[in-house]
Order: structure tokens, then sequence, then C-alpha cells
């Protein structure tokens, strides 16, 4: 007999559970104690920025790690220059610092350094496969992306996607998309319904930005990209009650969770535009 009992709703804690963070390799040394803000086998991605040398970023690897962490470095295409180049850092991740997950994009220069353009000229070389990477990410659009289309069109962008669904049938590592930071549900909602029409299953790890005062919300909003949801900022600052306290995706986490999406949302990936203390005391209170 089919139950009649209705399915339980999903919370916010429980999206927030297993949540992802960020950081640099310069905001780390600055945060020694990260071990103890975080639950121990946080996933932190490294952000990769150009002009990093990438011992800093496995000695990031190295140290998160030691703090019983699991990093995840990002491997940007246009700042390499070959094939060479990508086998010696992934080598050195893993038998540096036990790396064997990773995130891959474009990498967000406008001219590639050499050999590669797209993440996906990173998979076609097989190394990732080869090497045993057990787990792999894509960067996800919701708003577009000016790497991928300039002109802010959804059909490049929509090919890729469907080209990672490929790809991520054919490969052992699990295969994640993780969103941009978003300042509202409905873009992402609508890029979702979107691509799941298109075929597209992968998981989605949505991007929050953590506690941060207006100001930085919306300048790092500008400077990366975000577009129809940086309005819910933009309204909010305008009341000058407002301008000056923080902001808190706390809403957005609801909304989230409530949604009743197709089950592809997996997952909360945190900006600690804020600071990482900051961020980390949030996501324990809402966990």
């Amino acid at each position: 007999m089919q139950s009649t009992n209705p399915a339980p709703q999903r919370t916010g804690q429980k999206l927030l559970s297993g949540f992802s963070i960020e950081v640099t390799p310069k905001t780390l040394m600055k945060t020694p104690e990260i071990g103890t803000l975080l639950p121990r086998g946080t996933t932190v991605f490294i952000a990769h920025i150009a002009g990093t040398p990438v011992a800093d970023m496995v000695r990031a690897a190295q140290t998160l790690r030691a703090a019983g962490l699991q990093p995840k470095p990002h491997i940007p295409a246009r700042l390499l220059r070959d094939r060479a180049m990508l086998g010696d850092w992934l080598t050195r991740y893993q038998a540096e610092a036990g790396v064997d997950r990773a995130l891959l994009l474009a990498g967000g220069v406008a001219s590639p350094a050499g050999d590669f353009a797209s993440s996906m000229d990173l998979v076609e070389t097989g190394l990732f496969d080869r090497l045993g990477f057990q787990d792999l990410s894509f960067a996800g659009h919701p708003e577009g992306s000016r790497d991928i289309d300039p002109q802010g069109g959804t059909a490049l962008a929509d090919g890729a996607l469907s080209w990672k669904q490929a790809f991520a049938q054919r490969t052992d590592a699990r295969v994640s998309l993780i969103t941009q930071f978003v300042f509202d549900t409905a873009p992402v909602l609508a890029w979702q319904a979107r691509t799941s029409a298109l075929g597209i299953d992968l998981p989605i790890h949505v991007g929050l930005a953590g506690p941060a005062s207006l100001q930085t919300l919306i300048r790092y909003g500008l400077s990366c990209g975000v577009g129809a949801s940086l309005k819910v900022l933009q309204r909010r600052a305008a009341d000058l009650r407002k301008l000056m306290l923080p902001f808190a995706p706390d809403d957005l986490l609801r909304d989230l969770a409530t949604c009743g999406d197709d089950g592809r949302i997996a997952g909360i990936h945190l900006f600690p535009l804020g600071g990482i203390t900051r961020c980390a005391d949030w996501a324990k209170g809402a966990i």
C-alpha cells in the first residue's frame, strides 16, 4: 500500500549541512585557526588568482589537509601554458598535498596564456582521469558568463554544459556544478529548469555570499558579473536605514530549501566576502 505521508520538507539547515567554502592562499595565511572554524572534513576551494605561484597554492592545500579539511584547488585553464604545465600542477597537488578533487574553470582572464581556453580543454588532456581525480566541479552561470559569451547569450553556455554532462557519463569522477554567488533565487531556478529541459542533471551547489556589508557585496557583485540578482542588493541599499546593516543569506537559504526544485540543488558553496571567521560563525549558527 502506498504511503500517504508527504515527503519531509527540506530545510535550510539540511541544505547547508556539508557546505563548502572558498579561500585564497593569502587569506588562509591570515587565518591559521581555520581548522577550528570549520567542521572537520569541510571541502575548501582554493581560488587561484592570476599571478599566484603554484607553490603558494600547493602550500595552501597542505595547510588545509593538516587542519583536517579537504582542499579543492581551482584549475584555471587560461593561466596554463600547456599540457606539461597542467601535469606538473596536478602531480604536485597529489604528491605534496594528497589532492584528488578540483574545480575546473576558464580562469577569468580575457586571453589564454597558452593552449587552454576553457575547462573542456583541460578535460580533453585526459590527465584528470589518468591521475585518478575523484571529484571534479565546473563553474555554473545562472546569470551568464562573460568568459563563455561576452554578449551574455545562453547558447554557448548551454552547449558547454551538455558537453560536461556527456563527460560525466564517461568518467569515474563525481561531477558537479558550482555557481557564482547570487542574491536572488529566481535566476538560479530559471537556469536549473532550462538546463534540466536540455537533459542536464548534474548536481548544483549554489554559491551564496557570507555575511558582509552591502557596499562590499555590491562591489564584488559588479566585478564578478553578477547581473539580475544584484538588483536585490541595490534596492536594499536605496533604503538608508538598511545601508549600514550587514547582509546575510538567511532568506536565500530558506528560499532555496523550499523552492521545490527537481532534486538538482545538492548543497551550498560559501564565498566569505566579509571574512572567513564571520562566514564560518554564520554557517555554524544556521546549521
